[in-house]
């Protein structure tokens, strides 16, 4: 064989192998979000693909593909190539809750997706009409006590994170006469409240600061594991005499099974590395979200975690989302 040939066929090999291929990334990186902005689904994406572009060296574009609670982006994000050019930012509700309250997903959160870092949490706090006559969780829980069946608490939907949070509280204090009132979005839910219809929520922070920092409504404790920086002056649920209380809303960056690991890696660290930022934090924490980032192996504990413990919940109280 001559030297020609031995040229023409090793490129022929090369054109033919994926060994051969441009290193990654060679092309622009999409982000799916299942939930239209501006919500914090949007909110990470940017702020963490406006920093990844600058690191990778290629334009990292969001996309919005919303619809049926989440699902319709979470399916398409699926179904994507598993090549490192498809992301998605998946909620706690689409990762750990859902899948209990819904027998047929068009995915499975263990099969279709790789986790790559956790992005952020979103505290909530459990906040009340002003003229309420309660200022702490202890004094809730006897008021709700003492009016069996009259008081409720509000959510955007069921099956939120905080329509957990609900259930979660209505499950360590027994307060089954507790109503649920669900609402199509936290907008209406957060009004009604502060209308006096509704005894109280579980709200995001950033939806509920605006009316606490008004004196609208009256925050009396924090649904995260420790204080909130936004709410220093107000005790978490847990050390009002609930022990072990605790519901975050938070955000995983995924991307569908089968990604190669070093690029999984390679996405981790840099999203790590942006989540440290000074500049990215304080975007984030003035929206009310905290930036967490960490190792793949980290996020798939967190979602095993969270996938357990609301699993548990939604069995005990047999909600559905099934028609």
């Amino acid at each position: 064989m001559n030297a020609t040939a031995i040229v023409l066929g090793a490129l022929g090999c090369c054109l033919g192998s994926s060994a051969c291929a441009q290193p990654w990334p060679a092309k622009p990186i999409r982000i799916t979000i299942a939930f239209a902005a501006p919500g914090p689904s949007d909110i990470l994406a940017r702020a963490v693909g406006e920093k990844l572009q600058i690191a990778l060296g290629q334009p990292v574009l969001v996309e919005a593909r919303t619809g049926a609670n989440g699902n319709i982006g979470m399916e398409f994000a699926a179904k994507q190539p598993a090549d490192g050019y498809n992301l998605v930012v998946v909620p706690v509700g689409n990762a750990a809750i859902n899948p209990h309250l819904m027998q047929k997903l068009p995915f499975d959160i263990f099969r279709d997706y790789e986790p790559i870092s956790m992005l952020a949490t979103v505290e909530l706090v459990l906040a009340v009409h002003p003229a309420l006559p309660a200022k702490s969780v202890k004094e809730l829980i006897a008021l709700a006590r003492s009016r069996p069946g009259l008081m409720s608490f509000a959510s955007p939907g069921v099956g939120s994170t905080p329509h957990m949070a609900g259930e979660l509280f209505r499950s360590l204090t027994g307060l089954k006469d507790l109503v649920h009132v669900p609402y199509k979005g936290a907008g209406q839910a957060t009004l009604d409240v502060v209308g006096g219809q509704v005894t109280m929520m579980f709200s995001q922070l950033p939806t509920a600061l605006p009316f606490t920092q008004s004196g609208r409504l009256k925050p009396i404790g924090v649904a995260s594991p420790k204080r909130s920086p936004s709410l220093p002056d107000i005790p978490t649920i847990a050390e009002q005499g609930l022990p072990g209380y605790e519901a975050l809303s938070w955000f995983v960056l995924m991307a569908p099974a089968g990604t190669p690991r070093d690029i999984v890696n390679r996405l981790s660290v840099e999203t790590t590395r942006v989540l440290q930022m000074p500049d990215v934090r304080e975007r984030l924490r003035a929206q009310g979200v905290e930036p967490v980032g960490g190792t793949p192996d980290e996020a798939s504990a967190w979602l095993k975690r969270d996938y357990q413990r609301w699993g548990e919940l939604i069995r005990k109280t047999g909600i559905r989302l099934d028609p």
